[in-house]
């Protein structure tokens, strides 16, 4: 498999990718909407919540953690996850804008 040649695209275009694969998983979108409902930092509910082992639930964790969509605080034993307000909004406009760009006007085939 050759590179990807991200330096053919502009930023805005490798971001809203970056963004699409880090949350291109049902398991992550299922934790950014806990997240969202609960509004505040969780902690061990979020392995309950999925239904999945820790170790699948942590790696996930980790992937959006990379992306910077969550951020974890370290309380005690437990790391706490909530969502960055800065990185949601501007992935909410990036996703906004590339969805409000395309005028579909009937059926193109």
């Amino acid at each position: 498999m050759g590179a990807t040649k991200t330096e053919l695209f502009t930023r805005q275009q490798n971001e809203l990718a970056a963004m699409a694969k880090a949350i291109a998983h049902p398991a992550r979108i299922a934790i950014l909407q806990h997240l969202v409902k609960k509004n505040a930092c969780v902690c061990g509910d979020i392995v309950d919540e999925l239904g999945l082992a820790q170790a699948t639930t942590s790696q996930h964790l980790k992937e959006l953690k990379n992306a910077g969509i969550i951020q974890g605080n370290i309380e005690g034993v437990n790391v706490c996850y909530c969502i960055d307000p800065k990185v949601w909004k501007k992935y909410s406009a990036l996703f906004n804008s590339f969805f409000q760009e395309v005028d579909l006007k009937g059926n193109c085939c």
